[in-house]
């Protein structure tokens, strides 16, 4: 990889891995937070690329709370121009953009389940069923339209060592509650934030264009998914199983959501965890870095 890399959305789960991964490295990268620089706004975004000169960016701006995307016209402005804002200034260069995306850009039917076995492939049509995920898909069209250069990653239940992610509010109910009830008919697989950066790292040597699914393997719900960080944390907690209509929210949530990554698998330096696997090691980094365990 080439040294001057540019991160937007730099205090976000992926943004903060990818600093980890780069100070593991010794490599100096400029690493911006959100209210460092802004990507809905174009004059900003164009003078960060006039001052550092990068020659990738990696964007992990995003605007992800689910349920205010109903509502909130940021969603749009985030995850939709801020996306527009940033393709033009790096075609205007000729600069590789990576961007993330997410399996919230398909319709996540129950039938699809049943099609699709090993999840969504990346030529599958988008069509979404929430706000959230609506301003994906259209940001994925926006890089499309206006840069050449990009790479999208469609990532899934995202978790990591850092920020807020499914992993670490269970770990923190556990010593808040003595009884949980979970839902058990939304089905996908947990994407780890390390595998996303490793991952991408073996695109870009590969100087790989075009969409690429990252996720692990297996097919797990999210009642099972907390059973299993319970089980391998050693927490001691009763779980209730529950349908997602129990738990209404202002979005609606796709019931299958497994991302297939068929491709990611046939690619030269990818490296493919399970979700048990993936998550056992995200565990030991918790106990290791948090003391939370």
């Amino acid at each position: 990889m080439k040294n001057s890399v540019l991160i937007t959305g730099a205090s976000g789960q992926l943004g903060r891995e990818w600093q980890n991964f780069f100070a593991k490295m010794g490599v100096n990268v400029t690493a911006l937070s959100s209210n460092k620089l802004d990507i809905t706004n174009p004059s900003q975004v164009e003078q960060a690329f006039v001052a550092y000169k990068p020659d990738y960016v990696i964007n992990c701006a995003a605007y992800t709370a689910v349920d205010k995307a109903e509502e909130d016209p940021l969603a749009f402005k985030v995850n939709r121009d801020g996306v527009k804002n940033l393709a033009l200034s790096a075609s205007r260069r000729g600069i590789k953009v990576v961007h993330y995306s997410t399996d919230y850009v398909f319709s996540g039917s129950d039938d699809d389940r049943i099609k699709l076995p090993a999840g969504y492939p990346e030529s599958h049509p988008c069509e979404p069923i929430n706000a959230y995920g609506k301003s994906k898909w259209e940001g994925e069209k926006m890089l499309r339209e206006y840069c050449e250069d990009y790479i999208i990653i469609r990532v899934s239940w995202l978790c990591g060592l850092f920020g807020n992610n499914f992993v670490k509010t269970m770990l923190r109910l556990a010593g808040e509650k003595d009884h949980l009830r979970i839902i058990n008919d939304q089905f996908g697989a947990p994407t780890f934030t390390e595998n996303v950066v490793e991952n991408t790292v073996a695109l870009l040597q590969k100087d790989f264009r075009g969409v690429m699914h990252v996720s692990s393997s297996g097919l797990t719900n999210w009642y099972e998914f907390a059973e299993m960080i319970f089980a391998q944390s050693n927490k001691k907690i009763s779980l209730e199983a529950i349908p997602s209509s129990e738990y209404p929210t202002p979005a609606k949530r796709p019931a299958f959501s497994k991302l297939d990554i068929s491709r990611l698998k046939r690619t030269e330096g990818a490296k493919i965890v399970s979700w048990n696997e993936g998550l056992e090691k995200l565990l030991l980094k918790l106990r290791k870095n948090k003391g939370i365990l």
